[in-house]
């Protein structure tokens, strides 16, 4: 008896220690967020994208991520159109637990299971594309809100767009080639206020809730690199990394 509760105790320091390391962590990121917010990364190199800058040329937040993949560029981008994010069990939580903070209502609605028609099926809008290589998405809408509605414009409109209260959104899929049957896959996500108000009520969405935001992207390259390897092995067009 002594024993099993010498080691219940142990647990619980244990469990109570970590959970203060996870909330040291979370405080830190939002501090940082909430300093970095506004100082943005210029591009480097390859990472400029001439198709996503004419809508966004200035923006408060962005964030890019990219990995290699032995598949040729159409079957890369095809790959990520068609990739189903919320078959991620971690992906799923990541929404559910914005419901909770935000108190939001679940989406009822039924949505299909594709990347860009689902994004679609919410109300992003396409603003441009390179068919086969690339597309730029973009919307305008009040993320804090607890069910954000997502207002996709034409190209033009949502350059101009300067409407008090909203932050402009734009976010790209895109496939560079590397060698003959390779390819690097990149997305971008480019953010900014429309007014001081917004800007405010957007900084602090986003130092508290950026991690979520920014796990979603990282975590879809490792099922976007196996299924476009996979589909390039099935069709003979594929190279070994």
């Amino acid at each position: 008896m002594t024993t099993t509760a010498s080691h219940l105790r142990s647990g619980l320091r244990w469990l109570t220690a970590g959970a203060g390391l996870v909330a040291a962590v979370y405080v830190t990121w939002v501090g940082t967020a909430w300093f970095r917010y506004g100082r943005v990364p210029r591009p480097a190199g390859t990472e400029a994208d001439a198709l996503l800058d004419p809508f966004m040329p200035e923006y408060e937040i962005v964030e890019r991520h990219q990995v290699r993949i032995a598949a040729p560029t159409a079957v890369t981008f095809a790959a990520a159109r068609e990739l189903d994010l919320l078959q991620g069990r971690v992906v799923r939580v990541i929404f559910k637990s914005r419901e909770w903070i935000l108190g939001a209502t679940p989406d009822e609605h039924v949505r299909p299971r594709g990347l860009l028609a689902l994004m679609q099926s919410l109300g992003w809008g396409v603003l441009a594309a390179l068919p086969g290589r690339a597309v730029v998405m973009g919307a305008v809408t009040k993320p804090w809100e607890p069910n954000p509605t997502f207002r996709g414009l034409p190209a033009d409109a949502f350059a101009a767009f300067a409407e008090p209260g909203y932050v402009k959104i734009a976010w790209t899929l895109r496939a560079d080639p590397d060698g003959p049957s390779a390819s690097i896959f990149r997305t971008e996500t480019r953010a900014v206020a429309t007014d001081p108000a917004a800007r405010a009520r957007f900084r602090l969405y986003w130092s508290c809730l950026s991690p979520g935001i920014i796990l979603i992207r990282r975590l879809m390259l490792g099922p976007l690199k196996a299924e476009a390897e996979r589909r390039a092995t099935s069709t003979g067009s594929g190279l070994t990394p």
